[in-house]
């Protein structure tokens, strides 16, 4: 028998991830979507729907965190681009579960601020789980992919992107884009900026019941030839513009996890590193050694004017491993929770074949 609750949902901001959410939540029966937190004052008492692209859906978005937290929503879906430990804290506190994308899985690399976090989960008897396509959803395919082997050596998760459309300074600059090629402080602001793989990493690990001596950073970098024009920012000539990040989990002297991403900006790229598509390559090396590949497609209806429609794909992607684990977070024990914790999320509500609410049960 299939869970026909309606789990109430509070949307947390509704930037590019944010609008992918919303649109996901109001199409989806299992959802409701009950409120909507939006920090700018000029976004406050707008329609949700107008804030992201579709028709109005009779619910305005509000700054008044007391006012959302009074709905006593089952969850809310956080995605903002970082977390604000104080914000989710609160959250957290008031009894509200947490789904996010924003740069968490474990929240180790929080330090104090996980703790503050788990703190808050146990007062509130509330839960929080951290996804996104990768890392998160990338390492679950791995850990399903490594349960068909009796031996296992080694788990790759190799992500591959050319990002030259993907404008988004905030989150590029502090892992090191744009900065000299031979700047001394580039490996400590890569290991800063995708510090949440490793957190990815520490998931692989968990999976296959192991602790890690070592977990460490290891980036190479590429350079512009010349000045890239990116639209709200340049890359000088001489800068990063590509790099090759690999996040090691390590017993011993043996990795044992490698979670890693190749990604380029522009053509003028010193090493030109190739990227025939983009996508991810899962490796199990065992008994079987188990390769799985993941691309990001468009559906045969898609009509994309410009590369940013396509970036959309990507949205979707981070926001819906999120979303359908909240069936999943609200049933389990209060806490921060990985997709160890979890029962499998599931896709219901989304085939597009289903005609109501009540369709296929």
């Amino acid at each position: 028998m299939f869970n026909t609750r309606k789990y109430r949902v509070v949307q947390w901001t509704t930037g590019n991830v944010g609008r992918a959410s919303v649109q996901a939540i109001v199409a989806n029966p299992r959802f409701e979507l009950i409120g909507c937190y939006a920090w700018s004052q000029d976004k406050a008492g707008l329609d949700v729907g107008e804030l992201v692209g579709i028709e109005p859906l009779g619910v305005a978005a509000t700054n008044d965190v007391e006012a959302l937290l009074a709905l006593k929503p089952d969850c809310v879906v956080y995605n903002p681009m970082w977390c604000d430990v104080g914000e989710l804290v609160r959250i957290l506190s008031a009894g509200v579960n947490v789904v996010t994308t924003a740069a968490f899985i474990t929240g180790h690399t929080l330090g104090e601020g996980r703790d503050r976090i788990a703190e808050a989960c146990q007062r509130g008897g509330s839960t929080i789980f951290g996804s996104g396509v990768s890392p998160g959803f990338a390492e679950l395919l791995a850990i399903t992919a490594a349960s068909a082997s009796d031996r296992v050596d080694k788990i790759t998760v190799s992500e591959s992107a050319d990002c030259t459309f993907y404008d988004s300074p905030d989150t590029e600059i502090p892992t090191g884009y744009g900065r000299p090629i031979d700047d001394p402080a580039l490996q400590s602001m890569t290991e800063k900026g995708t510090a949440v793989f490793g957190e990815a990493v520490r998931l692989v690990a968990d999976s296959l019941g192991v602790e890690l001596d070592e977990v460490r950073c290891v980036a190479e970098y590429a350079q512009t030839t010349t000045d890239l024009d990116l639209g709200s920012w340049t890359i000088k000539a001489g800068c990063v513009a590509g790099m090759f990040v690999s996040w090691q989990g390590l017993i011993g002297d043996t990795i044992v996890v490698d979670i890693n991403v190749r990604w380029r900006k522009g053509q003028t790229l010193d090493p030109d590193w190739k990227i025939d598509a983009d996508g991810w390559q899962i490796q199990i090396d065992g008994r079987p050694t188990v390769v799985m590949k993941v691309d990001l497609l468009p559906p045969p209806d898609f009509k994309a004017e410009t590369p940013a429609d396509y970036i959309m794909l990507g949205h979707i992607m981070t926001a819906m491993p999120a979303i359908n684990a909240i069936p999943a977070v609200v049933a389990s024990e209060p806490g921060i929770v990985t997709y160890n914790d979890l029962t499998l999320p599931n896709p219901r509500g989304v085939l597009a074949a289903t005609t109501s609410p009540s369709a296929g049960k």
